[in-house]
């Protein structure tokens, strides 16, 4: 009950201290954020993590379908599947389209 006081007194403070900071200083942070996005430095580490991060599910999933053999579920070689193919065309042309399926700039 104490964590649930101390949670609901912290959400409220932040939204009085929200309110008094007004849309213009929310305007500002959301500029802020945004430019952080379009930073190129930004971006390149973002895509260098998502292919690594794919690697690693590819080499993972050979090292776990070896010990597994047949019995690796369709959804998981499906999955897998689809985001070595998608890395595959990443290298040839960017096709305008992350991991998750949304469009990425």
């Amino acid at each position: 009950m104490r964590y649930r006081l101390t949670f609901a007194a912290g959400l409220a403070l932040g939204y009085v201290l929200g309110t008094r900071a007004g849309r213009e200083q929310y305007e500002k942070i959301k500029q802020s954020v945004q430019d952080l996005a379009q930073n190129p430095a930004v971006r390149n580490t973002a895509e260098s993590a998502a292919q690594q991060s794919r690697d690693l599910a590819g080499r993972a999933y050979h090292t776990v379908s070896g010990k597994v053999g047949e019995r690796m579920p369709d959804a998981v070689t499906g999955r897998v599947r689809s985001m070595r193919e998608r890395a595959h065309a990443g290298h040839s042309g960017h096709s305008g389209e992350d991991d998750w399926g949304t469009g990425a700039p």
